[in-house]
C-alpha cells in the first residue's frame, strides 16, 4: 500500500529511542509529513494530574505567535452594541434568540468557536446538549464568556487555541502547519508548553510535565526532551 510505504519512509527519519530538543523536533517535523496536503502539526503533552479531581483540572487558552494556520469560524451570541462590536471584529455569525434557535432546531454547529456575553448565558445554557459534546460551549475560564466580545473574536481569528486535559492526563492541541517551518513551529510550541507550565495546579504532585510529543496529522510522533524546556521556563 502506497500510504503505508510513505509512512514507513517518514517514520525512518525519526529515531524512536531518542528524545529530541524542541528545536531539532520542529526542524524535523516538516520532513515527516506524509500527505500531499499541508498537514497540521499537533502537540500532545502528558501531565502528572488526575482530571477526575476538580483541583487538578488544567484548561485554558493561548494565542500562538504564528496562529494555527486554520481560519476560525466564530459565532457570537450577543445583542445591540455588543453584536455590532462582534461583527466589526470579524465574527462569522452573530445573533441572539435566532442563532440559539437555529442551533437547537437544526443541530447546526458550522463554526469552530462560540463567544457569548454574560447576559446571554441563560439563553446559551439551553445548547449544552448540542455544543457540550463538541467542546463548543462558551466558558468564562477560557475567555469565551465575556463582555469584550471584540477582543475574544480577534484573538480567536488570530490563532487562539483552547486546551483541556483529557481523562488520561493528556493535553492535545494544534500548533500550526507543516509549511510553517521549524522556527515558527518552535515558537508556537514553546508558548504552548510555557502556558501549560504556568497552568500547573497547586495540588499536582510529582513530575508535572511527563512527556511532550510532536507530530504532523499523518506522520510519526517525535518525542521531545522536557528537561531543557523546564530549565528554560524556570530561568525566566
Amino acid at each position: 500500500m502506497a500510504e503505508g510505504k510513505k509512512y514507513r519512509g517518514s517514520a525512518a527519519k525519526v529515531d524512536r529511542s531518542k528524545k529530541y530538543s524542541l528545536e531539532e523536533a520542529c526542524k524535523l517535523l516538516p520532513e515527516t509529513k506524509v500527505a500531499k496536503f499541508d498537514e497540521s502539526v499537533d502537540i500532545a503533552v502528558r501531565l502528572g494530574v488526575d482530571p477526575k479531581h476538580a483541583d487538578q483540572m488544567v484548561r485554558g487558552a493561548v494565542v500562538l505567535p504564528h496562529g494555527t494556520g486554520k481560519s476560525q469560524r466564530v459565532a457570537v451570541v450577543a445583542k445591540g452594541d455588543k453584536a455590532n462590536e462582534a461583527r466589526a471584529a470579524g465574527a462569522d455569525f452573530v445573533g441572539a434568540e435566532d442563532l440559539v434557535e437555529k442551533i437547537q432546531k437544526e443541530n447546526w454547529t458550522d463554526f469552530d468557536s462560540m463567544v457569548a456575553t454574560p447576559d446571554m448565558m441563560g439563553l446559551v445554557g439551553r445548547l449544552g446538549r448540542v455544543l457540550g459534546p463538541k467542546g463548543l460551549m462558551p466558558n468564562p475560564k477560557v475567555g469565551t464568556v465575556t463582555a469584550d466580545v471584540a477582543k475574544a473574536v480577534r484573538e480567536l481569528k488570530a490563532g487562539r487555541v483552547e486546551f483541556r486535559v483529557e481523562k488520561a492526563g493528556i493535553v492535545h492541541a494544534r500548533i500550526g502547519k507543516a509549511s510553517f517551518g521549524g522556527d515558527k513551529l518552535k515558537e508556537n510550541a514553546q508558548v504552548m508548553v510555557e502556558t501549560l507550565l504556568r497552568a500547573k495546579p497547586a495540588s499536582a504532585k510529582g513530575t508535572y510535565m511527563k512527556s511532550v510529543t510532536l507530530s504532523t496529522t499523518m506522520g510519526p510522533g517525535i518525542r521531545v526532551d522536557t528537561l531543557p524546556l523546564l530549565a528554560d521556563y524556570e530561568a525566566k
